[in-house]
């Protein structure tokens, strides 16, 4: 019976799998062999033809830093092939969904702020809620909000007109979306959409709630695709919705990744990257299923691995203004379980 391969493909016709097979093995092996030295002298004299600057010439390459493939094999995450990469993984996951439950138990600082804020003044708290997931908190334990209240000391919440507060200087987080030769191109274009969407008014509240008819589904789905603007990237978008759901702010809850969403900047998106090294497949539709399903493996909300995963592929785990041992103890365990550590 013909087997089919984790790209969904005939093993013996798909160009990745078909090399691992024994016969295509080792003819490759003869062929590099017998092609070596021919590819060296054809390399040489191209080199020499060429003339000029090389092809490759101010070419980054980097390298992703992998644990040594011990034989792990889990079919939630196909494309981990070693113990402590899993391992790591179900740490990441850990923390991630520690930070949500205490985004929405006792958030810290500006979250705290913010849901404070959610009761009295929406306009302030969801402003607030902008900037965080705009600027990202800093990876520094004494005041990770620091850059993010001079913004606020500055603008404490979004003019409908006139001048927008100055991003220049402001110290930048692990996950922000800025980019300072933007200047405020990006705090203009929120405006501008909170103007359309909100009314007369401008109110970030109205524009935000969207229809009262949706579900908390449907109202993360429309407004992830509608905040699609100049500079606000996948990563912005889904953090602030997330934030502002978890706070109380809004009724909004995630049904997926919204992978697909990232468009023509997957590139820069970590999460999406990390999400085609976990799970071995590039398509973005399917990688947003094969995240719901380790998520509904693990029995945590989908959205935690948008931060779980950015972070296992980051040298270094990206806090957002949480104490770096926050952790889920449950959420370890069943991680474990369920990718057979």
């Amino acid at each position: 019976m013909p087997t089919f391969c984790r790209h969904n493909r005939f093993l013996d016709r798909c160009p990745i799998c078909s090399k691992s097979l024994p016969a295509n093995a080792a003819s490759g092996r003869s062929a590099s062999r017998a092609g070596g030295a021919g590819s060296a002298r054809s390399g040489a004299g191209s080199s020499r033809r060429g003339g000029g600057r090389g092809r490759g010439d101010g070419l980054r390459v980097h390298r992703e830093g992998r644990a040594e493939d011990d034989g792990y094999r889990s079919a939630l995450v196909p494309g981990v092939r070693a113990s402590a990469d899993a391992t790591r993984l179900a740490g990441e996951i850990a923390f991630s969904s520690g930070r949500l439950l205490a985004l929405g138990a006792e958030p810290p600082g500006l979250y705290g702020e913010a849901r404070a804020l959610s009761g009295e003044d929406l306009e302030r708290a969801s402003w607030t809620c902008f900037l965080i997931a705009y600027l990202s908190p800093l990876q520094d334990e004494d005041d990770p909000f620091a850059g993010i209240r001079r913004v606020l000391d500055e603008a404490p919440t979004l003019a409908p007109d006139g001048d927008l507060p100055d991003l220049e200087g402001i110290p930048l987080g692990p996950r922000s979306c800025h980019d300072p030769a933007r200047g405020a191109g990006t705090l203009t274009a929120y405006r501008q959409w909170v103007q359309r969407a909100g009314g007369p008014a401008g109110a970030q509240a109205v524009a935000l709630a969207g229809d009262p008819a949706w579900s908390p589904e449907r109202r993360f789905e429309r407004l992830f695709e509608r905040l699609a603007l100049p500079g606000l990237g996948r990563v912005g978008r889904y953090e602030l919705l997330l934030t502002l759901g978890r706070l109380g702010c809004y009724e909004l809850r995630a049904q997926s990744l919204h992978l697909a969403g990232a468009r023509g900047l997957a590139g820069d998106d970590p999460t999406t990257l990390a999400a085609k090294r976990v799970f071995g497949i590039g398509d973005p539709l399917l990688l947003d299923r094969r995240a719901t399903a380790l998520a509904q493996a693990v029995s945590v909300p989908v959205e935690t691995l948008d931060l779980a995963l950015a972070n296992w592929a980051a040298p270094g785990r990206a806090t957002l203004g949480f104490p770096p041992q926050t952790l889920d103890d449950g959420a370890y365990e069943r991680a474990g379980d369920a990718l057979g550590l």
